[in-house]
């Protein structure tokens, strides 16, 4: 028997039952007396970190009341607030607030959850300072650094992972790896804890609710799993978070982890969330995986990790041979009276801006304003067409060729330009387009949305690829915007090829070979034409031709979405 849904109350009511439970259990065996708040009271003004609970309310609101998320809480509008330039401040200043739908909503706050609290206890409400107290001055009040500093800090970065995002660039998750990245400086195993800990919190979001999933087996459409990963920015933000996490450690000389611990955290967190996938778009949905060479660089990642917590604090010996003495006296001057922990910050410091400076420079220019080619549909500021084989202007803003590799690719699908944001995107990819038949592009700004639904209807050719259209749909207008090469199909029929073209009208079949061709509109279902001694006729899912010796074969099959 299927539960039915009066049943699910009584499922959340069993996770909420097991939960408490549990807690009790461990409560009863533990003991604390006390000690678990007293703990928690120690760094966080009435034991909760309340910057991050500003912070998670800071990002939610954006989705609700920004991107509309509140009235479209599976729709939100995402195009107009992602960082595409610097020529386009909207996007710069919410890109790393705003999120592409729910589940990237979550994801993001889930991850600030488990680890902006262990950020939060380490640098703590009360102040650790040699020599400072709580409420000496505005730097050192509790309340201050709970609602003030810390959501302030958690934004500045936000801003840093976008406006040296290598665009376009959405979504909170540079700041959870920068989260991550400060605590795993100083709770490494704790931060591998609460990346598991991530894992339970959603498994409890997504029993409370759907608690009972059915489910089948179905055709989906997919592209690879690491082409969704902003990868630049993760690790990015990654490395603001160490750097800031030795900057606070520092100025507190706190006691740090072992190497080993350090160095196993930071690699486990790192290959967990798939830093190593250092990956290649060549465009028109293909891609290439650099797996062994991301492996080394998260290694190495973790090895210089270590050394930047963990070594002493000798000073760096410089070895000058005698003929380059004079040249560098004041660079050796400068180089011995660091420490090893500083050449390690300064490493790192050098790693993150190297990895910040495509960032920048791609941030600085602007996609072509060139118009589209063919048919739009115009809304505000936007145009909407379809087009395929065309150069990627948002890849290729700026020209580079590297191990075989270059960014002038060519996309296909449903392209979205904006001259006034400075954006050039393919919202839709032909494959996608395909594959479902009919998808929504969103678009608006700060208080207004509009849905254009682009849609592709085609028959597939007996022996040969399909022909299809492609139209825009704004309200009830209908906008044809592109119409394949016509296709041959395979069998030929009274000595005689047949084709099915497209046009902006509709479909036809073209009959003949040479110069000497017929040419007639596809018949509507149920009904027939005859084209060079040949009837076609339209039994709606099939095409099917008959000749006059009796033959009946197949021309073409209209094709099916999912």
């Amino acid at each position: 028997m299927v539960p039915t849904f009066e049943t699910l109350p009584v499922q959340r009511a069993a996770v909420v039952l097991a939960a408490l439970l549990a807690v009790g259990l461990v409560w009863w065996v533990d003991r604390p007396a006390g000690r678990w708040g007293q703990q928690l009271r120690r760094r966080f003004v009435g034991g909760v970190p309340w910057g991050t609970v500003v912070s998670i309310c800071f990002v939610l609101a954006v989705y609700l009341f920004v991107q509309g998320g509140l009235a479209h809480w599976f729709t939100p509008i995402v195009i107009p607030f992602t960082a595409w330039s610097y020529t386009y401040p909207l996007g710069m200043v919410t890109a790393a607030f705003s999120h592409s739908g729910p589940n990237h909503l979550v994801g993001n706050l889930v991850g600030t959850l488990t680890y902006a609290p262990l950020v939060e206890y380490a640098w703590g409400h009360y102040p650790r300072n040699r020599g400072s107290t709580s409420f000496s001055s505005w730097r050192t009040n509790p309340y201050v650094r709970a609602f003030v500093l810390f959501p302030v800090a958690v934004v500045v970065v936000g801003f840093a992972t976008a406006f040296f995002g290598l665009g376009p660039v959405i979504g909170f998750s540079g700041v959870v790896f920068a989260f991550a990245g400060f605590a795993l400086v100083y709770y490494p195993l704790g931060t591998v804890l609460a990346l598991v800990a991530g894992q339970v919190i959603r498994l409890v979001y997504g029993a409370f609710l759907t608690p009972i999933s059915r489910v089948s087996s179905r055709e989906v459409f997919s592209t690879p799993w690491f082409a969704d990963i902003a990868l630049q920015g993760h690790a990015l933000g990654f490395l603001l978070g160490v750097l800031l996490g030795l900057w606070v450690s520092e100025r507190r000389r706190d006691d740090h982890p072992s190497a080993l611990r350090l160095w196993t955290g930071v690699l486990l967190f790192s290959v967990a969330q798939s830093l190593w996938a250092v990956y290649w778009f060549r465009g028109n949905g293909q891609f290439i995986l650099y797996r062994a060479g991301g492996l080394a660089l998260v290694t190495l990642l973790a090895t210089l990790v270590t050394a930047a917590v963990r070594t002493d604090d000798s000073r760096v010996s410089a070895h000058w041979d005698a003929a380059g003495a004079g040249r560098a006296e004041t660079l050796r001057g400068s180089l011995t009276r660091l420490s090893r922990p500083q050449v390690a910050f300064l490493t790192l410091l050098l790693v993150t801006a190297l990895l910040a400076g495509p960032g920048a420079g791609v941030n600085l220019l602007t996609a072509a304003d060139d118009e589209l080619d063919g048919p739009t549909v115009s809304v505000r500021d936007y145009e909407v067409t379809y087009a395929e084989n065309v150069q990627n202007q948002m890849v290729a803003v700026a020209n580079v060729e590297a191990f075989g590799e270059t960014t002038t690719v060519q996309t296909s699908g449903v392209i979205v330009q904006s001259s006034e944001r400075n954006l050039w995107i393919t919202a839709v990819s032909k494959s996608q387009l395909a594959f479902d038949g009919s998808v929504p592009v969103r678009l608006g700004d700060v208080g207004w949305r509009e849905t254009v639904v682009a849609t592709r209807d085609g028959w597939e050719v007996e022996g040969n690829r399909s022909v299809y259209r492609v139209t825009l749909r704004v309200g009830d207008e209908r906008t044809p915007v592109f119409a394949s090469d016509p296709i041959r199909a395979e069998p030929v029929l009274a000595g005689q090829n047949v084709s099915l073209a497209a046009d902006r009208d509709g479909y036809a079949l073209v009959v003949g070979n040479g110069t000497q061709r017929a040419r007639a509109p596809l018949p509507v279902k149920n009904e027939s034409v005859t084209l060079g001694g040949i009837e076609f006729t339209n039994e709606g899912r099939k095409l099917v031709a008959r000749t006059d010796d009796g033959t009946v074969v197949r021309v073409a099959t209209r094709e099916t979405y999912s």
